[in-house]
């Protein structure tokens, strides 16, 4: 069955190919709302100014933030291997985070748009002996044209949620066709392994999620003393990766708490920095006084809500609090990754919409590493509750990093399925 018979495919193919002239519009557009750096567009059209390195190579490729970290592992474990690696990613964010966290003689690169001109640039430069796709990403012009070129494609931490399942069950020979140009597909979980399988994956493996191998977030050593000295004794709680409409929700909190709890602090950590002025502005309405990190704010004795509207540092926050409410779990629906904090020494506490790490949060509220709250009056009552009851806190915090440690592995069992490819990049470069 070729990629250009399926009526859809074919109409995509086409409507890219039409649409490729306006590509230099819809990037510097995007550039104006901060989603590209500006002076690397030219990745997104397949172009780079950096040279491959000699010897094998494989692509990875994330999404994004997440897709991107879960990567780290398989990265290192390539590059002690001998491979070359180029990492892909879509993201601004992404790109500044990776800079920091990759190892050494690791590439990042935009990934280029799916159209096919942009697609060949990009395999003509880097030549990938493997490519290696994180979660669901089913780019059509993308798989065909690594598909044509023999190079083997494998999708790692491979996820696919119910709701992702059902939409793509309306479109089974569309479905199939994609799958049928992955090699193979190393799944998360056996319920992501069942879903790909029925859509027509022809080979699934479960293997596990890589996020639990993810090296803990980093922090300045210096930082975080400075931090801790500033807090002090004082009692303290963190909301990570919040919403719209979830800052308000830890504001009530925090209004509520403080009648009864002094000199609590409240750190609220919104998912996208950029909300941080919009924050301050609730909390200012609300007749709160707020600090901002981004604007070098520090936390004086008596300073209570304190906004951390920067990119990155999330391994400091999460260093400084022993409780972290994560967000996108009440206002927001999908959840936020609480193997982070988990590994750093936190309890933690989440809305009912986490769909997007299920499996992870079962396990946390299973073995009381985790709380699942219901709405602001119950994050509250758990909040100071917690607060006040050091060896629940303490005994939290153990469960929560002894359950996230217990379901690493994922790295080894994908490189032990992606040995034959390896042994095959090998041998045909020798």
């Amino acid at each position: 069955m070729k990629f250009s018979s399926l009526p859809l495919l074919g109409v995509y193919r086409g409507a890219t190919m039409a649409l490729m002239p306006l590509t230099p519009l819809l990037l510097a557009w995007r550039q104006r709302q901060g989603k590209e750096d500006g002076r690397r567009l030219a990745e997104r059209s397949g172009i780079s100014d950096v040279e491959r390195p000699k010897g094998r190579l494989a692509w990875l490729h994330g999404a994004s933030v997440g897709e991107a970290m879960a990567l780290l592992p398989l990265v290192a474990k390539l590059r002690q291997r001998g491979m070359q690696v180029v990492v892909t990613t879509g993201t601004v964010t992404s790109a500044r985070i990776l800079e920091e966290r990759l190892p050494p003689g690791a590439i990042h690169q935009f990934v280029p748009l799916d159209v096919d001109r942009f697609v060949k640039r990009f395999l003509d430069h880097w030549r990938p002996d493997l490519a290696l796709f994180a979660e669901s990403e089913l780019w059509p012009n993308m798989l065909r044209e690594i598909d044509a070129r023999n190079i083997p494609i494998v999708l790692v931490n491979a996820r696919l949620s119910a709701r992702s399942f059902e939409r793509w069950k309306r479109l089974p020979a569309t479905a199939a066709k994609l799958l049928s140009q992955i090699d193979l597909c190393l799944a998360q979980s056996a319920a992501d392994g069942a879903r790909f399988s029925d859509l027509g994956a022809p080979r699934v493996i479960v293997a596990g999620n890589l996020k639990y191998d993810v090296s803990a977030l980093p922090a300045d050593p210096a930082e975080v003393a400075r931090m801790q000295t500033m807090i002090g004794s004082r009692p303290m709680w963190l909301a990570a990766s919040t919403h719209d409409g979830e800052e308000k929700i830890a504001l009530a909190v925090h209004m509520e708490l403080s009648k009864k709890i002094t000199n609590l602090v409240t750190v609220v950590a919104p998912r996208h920095a950029e909300r941080g002025a919009q924050i301050a502005a609730l909390a200012a309405q609300n007749g709160i006084k707020p600090l901002l990190r981004s604007k070098g704010d520090i936390i004086p004795p008596r300073a209570q809500f304190y906004i951390a509207d920067t990119m990155g540092e999330m391994g400091l926050f999460y260093r400084l609090s022993s409780i972290v409410f994560i967000g996108k779990s009440l206002a927001g629906t999908g959840g936020q990754n609480p193997i982070e904090p988990a590994k750093l020494g936190t309890a933690i506490l989440h809305g009912p919409h986490v769909a997007n790490f299920a499996e992870v949060y079962q396990e946390l509220d299973r073995s009381n590493g985790a709380v699942k709250v219901g709405d602001a009056d119950t994050l509250a009552r758990t909040l100071q509750s917690l607060l006040a009851d050091g060896a629940r806190l303490r005994t939290m915090v153990r469960n929560a990093g002894e359950t996230v440690e217990q379901f690493g592995g994922a790295s080894d069992k994908i490189m032990l399925a992606i040995e034959p490819y390896l042994l095959q990049s090998q041998i045909g470069r020798s």
